[in-house]
């Protein structure tokens, strides 16, 4: 039997409501302690699992915006960017584009800003159209999306746009530094920037290049150009 619902609120929202494999704040916690303990594989497919049984719950034919702050429908969304994050990591950048699709259906507001991981899975899939479609979606306050900019403009014609070049180094210094830096060591002084209250630059610099690192494995070209531009004035 199906032990789970999807209770409607009076602001047009649902709410998944459920237990055991459906009470998805507890599987999300059992993922986390499974990836803490090293046991990275048990943790993906927890979250995998876990999206498949979400998707069965929703209708094809009607429109379902789960209710942000209801907490097992939190939980939903977050375990499906988590697996859109792990579909990414291992280059399956189609899956992580179809997870992060499905996040922005139920969730049109973007809480866990799904549109900057599913724009560089357009990229990565070369699908500039549909790029083009999601960009718009990225904070201009992020250097993430100066990246996307400049990498997609890369894809397209072999070469980095010069206003978007001279923004990522004027406004984004640290991590055209780290973008264009022969390692990137992710250290004890690294580890404990990156989880202290108030991170440095330098260390949110290296934390998206760790986070983007799998493509530029796949696409040197792009990180070679800017290595080319880095001696400039």
């Amino acid at each position: 039997m199906r032990k789970a619902t999807l209770n409607p609120t009076p602001d047009q929202t649902f709410e998944v409501i459920g237990e055991g494999p459906y009470d998805f704040a507890d599987v999300l916690r059992r993922a986390r302690k499974m990836q803490e303990a090293g046991d990275v594989e048990g943790a993906c497919n927890e979250r995998f699992r876990a999206f498949q049984r979400l998707a069965e719950l929703i209708p094809e034919d009607e429109e379902i915006n789960l209710e942000w702050t209801h907490r097992n429908s939190r939980a939903a969304l977050e375990l499906i960017r988590a697996s859109a994050i792990d579909h990414f990591l291992i280059n399956d950048f189609e899956m992580s584009a179809a997870l992060l699709e499905m996040l922005l259906e139920l969730d049109p507001e973007d809480h866990l800003e799904g549109s900057e991981l599913l724009a560089f899975d357009y990229l990565a899939m070369d699908e500039q159209e549909l790029f083009d479609e999601v960009i718009n979606d990225v904070s201009d306050k992020y250097a993430s999306r100066e990246v996307l900019l400049l990498w997609s403009a890369y894809r397209r014609d072999g070469k980095l746009p010069e206003g978007e070049l001279k923004r990522f180094r004027s406004h984004f210094a640290p991590y055209f530094a780290e973008f264009t830096a022969a390692e990137h060591p992710a250290d004890e002084a690294y580890l404990r920037d990156i989880e202290s209250e108030h991170p440095t630059p330098a260390a949110q610099a290296r934390e998206l290049w760790l986070q983007t690192e799998n493509l530029w494995v796949l696409w040197p070209g792009f990180i070679e150009a800017l290595k080319a531009r880095r001696t400039e004035a």
